[in-house]
């Protein structure tokens, strides 16, 4: 028996070692300390040297509300320990955290399955290359993911409470944390709060009285609400707007929200190029008519009149009002002639580019990958990347066909994104990344047939 348990811890390090090792390499080939990083790390830096949650306009320190204070607080932990603007240390310390999160993720698939599910769990999240990258790069994905595992994994232990005994409080307070901190780091982190929320409710029903059980959940709810009191306030007296979570656009009160601009590129834009080509370029670079996909003019005069748009707004690459509203005018008119393409097809086909597209962004991989002719190694690298991430898709599928203990919990949660993540114009595979914990826990169960003592 005691061999039989080192033998176990000593699977355990090997894989947290493994998953070091590759977070590790991420770090040291691609780490990206660049765009939203800075800003999220300015942020934090007026915040600790100033008092002042801002960001230095041309040379002013201004007060925002673009990025919600989870991050920058995180960032700010880091900055104090290991010194100003070392985002090395964040990256080490969110290889840590992931590598808990894999941990996590392990012990509820466990609790949900078995014993050997939870280990080719733990086995396929230290090595999962597409959470790994995350943290190499100073953003909110790392700790999200790990509040998302800590949510589910709270949520399984509070279920698994004997029938004889109360609730346990200790739970409760664990779930109640988990959903307060996803929620701010990103708005759409609220949703975990809204899939769990009710399923604590649901799940505990045979158990204990509904009353009871929904004691707990009202708690847990208010106490996750809570944090958001003084950041809402904040809001209010700085900006005079009531703004509880993050602007969609993340702009600051007054700063222009282009939506003109932002409608024509929902009816145009479905995977990360055209993201990055058009939507990102707004502002700061040319928009090429000859990147925008065939789908972007239904006829010959559409094409001349978004191409005479395109070259006004390349004269000074900046936005006005006015070509604002020949975006939203160009917008209506495409609706107008394709309802079902704008509100149904273009969605599903945003849906599946953020589920399917080779989870590439942060390595140095072209962005046109497909682009055979132009760069053959980084094609083939691409395909066989996306083939890895089906795989892990695949997996989830089986696992969930066996429909384990929360299975309605987790379905409820990717729906919920999903249905967010409809609505965006600019689609990023990082977007659906915040499924991937249920997604490994899934393909953990698919790969043991047998379930064990679980929740029931």
């Amino acid at each position: 028996m005691p061999f039989s348990l080192f033998r176990k811890w000593w699977v355990v390090l090997l894989a947290l070692a493994a998953g070091a090792a590759l977070r590790l390499w991420f770090i040291h080939a691609y780490p990206e300390v660049q765009g939203d990083p800075l800003v999220y790390g300015r942020i934090a830096k007026n915040w600790m040297l100033n008092g002042v949650y801002g960001k230095t306009t041309s040379g002013t320190l201004q007060p925002t509300l673009i990025r919600l204070p989870g991050y920058p607080l995180f960032l700010a932990v880091c900055f104090a320990l290991f010194g100003m603007e070392h985002y090395h240390a964040v990256m080490f310390a969110q290889t840590a955290i992931d590598l808990t999160t894999s941990l996590l993720i392990a012990a509820f698939t466990r609790r949900i399955w078995s014993k050997r599910a939870a280990w080719i769990a733990l086995w396929l999240a230290v090595l999962c290359p597409f959470t790994a990258n995350y943290a190499a790069v100073p953003l909110t994905e790392t700790l999200e993911l790990f509040w998302i595992a800590v949510a589910f994994y709270a949520l399984a232990r509070f279920l698994q409470t004997s029938n004889t005994e109360p609730p346990r409080w200790r739970w409760t307070l664990l779930q109640a944390l988990a959903w307060s901190y996803a929620a701010l780091l990103r708005p759409d982190g609220a949703l975990l709060a809204v899939a769990l929320c009710p399923a604590m409710v649901w799940y505990a029903r045979p158990r204990w009285e509904v009353k009871r059980v929904a004691r707990h959940a009202g708690t847990a709810a208010l106490l996750s609400v809570l944090p958001f009191v003084p950041w809402t306030i904040r809001n209010w007296r700085t900006f005079h707007v009531f703004q509880p979570l993050a602007p969609r656009y993340a702009t600051d009160p007054g700063e222009p929200t282009n939506p003109g601009f932002n409608r024509w590129t929902k009816s145009v834009c479905v995977d990360l190029t055209c993201t990055w080509e058009v939507y990102w370029n707004l502002d700061s670079d040319l928009i090429d008519i000859g990147k925008l996909p065939a789908r972007a003019f239904d006829t010959p005069e559409q094409y001349q009149e978004t191409k005479a748009l395109l070259e006004n707004y390349n004269k000074a690459q900046s936005l006005t009002p006015e070509m604002d509203d020949r975006f939203a005018q160009l917008a209506a008119e495409r609706i107008r002639a394709h309802p079902v393409r704008f509100y149904l097809l273009l969605p599903l086909a945003r849906l599946a580019d953020m589920w399917l597209r080779p989870r590439t962004e942060l390595l140095w991989i072209e962005l046109r990958w497909w682009e055979f002719q132009h760069h053959e190694a980084e094609t083939v690298f691409a395909w066989a990347y996306a083939g890895v991430n089906l795989l892990y898709l695949v997996a989830a599928v089986f696992g969930l066909r066996r429909w384990p203990p929360l299975a309605g919990a987790m379905v409820a949660f990717a729906l919920l994104r999903c249905a967010l993540l409809a609505t965006i114009e600019a689609p990023e595979p990082r977007y659906t990344l915040e499924c991937f914990p249920i997604v490994i826990a899934l393909a953990g169960v698919a790969f043991s047939p047998r379930r064990e003592n679980a929740i029931s």
